[in-house]
């Protein structure tokens, strides 16, 4: 079973994942991407996907042409858990190959 982050665990994770931040509204992080072009910003989106369905976890995003809202929050411990951090940091590298 996932635990929740501790406030110490969190603060240590985000020193390492510097484009996202804690949302204001919720236990979660997020980060906003964009993109050169809806192509693209598709071809990332299905990027993410293929790895939140191997870690079986899934982020709560929004999409407008070119901009990508991501976040992440673990559902069943109702905040953040090492499975946002690991799937943050898969985002992380795709976002890399893809320039950003």
């Amino acid at each position: 079973m996932r635990q929740k982050l501790s406030d110490e665990a969190k603060a240590l994770a985000l020193a390492t994942l510097p484009n996202w931040h804690l949302s204001a509204e919720r236990d979660a992080i997020e980060r906003r991407l964009v993109l050169k072009d809806f192509s693209q910003a598709f071809a990332f989106m299905t990027r993410v996907a293929i790895a939140a369905e191997q870690l079986d976890h899934h982020p709560e995003w929004f999409n407008v042409y070119r901009t990508v809202d991501i976040l992440l929050s673990t559902h069943d411990v109702d905040g953040l858990s090492d499975l946002d951090i690991a799937l943050a940091r898969r985002i992380d590298a795709f976002a890399a190959d893809f320039g950003l």
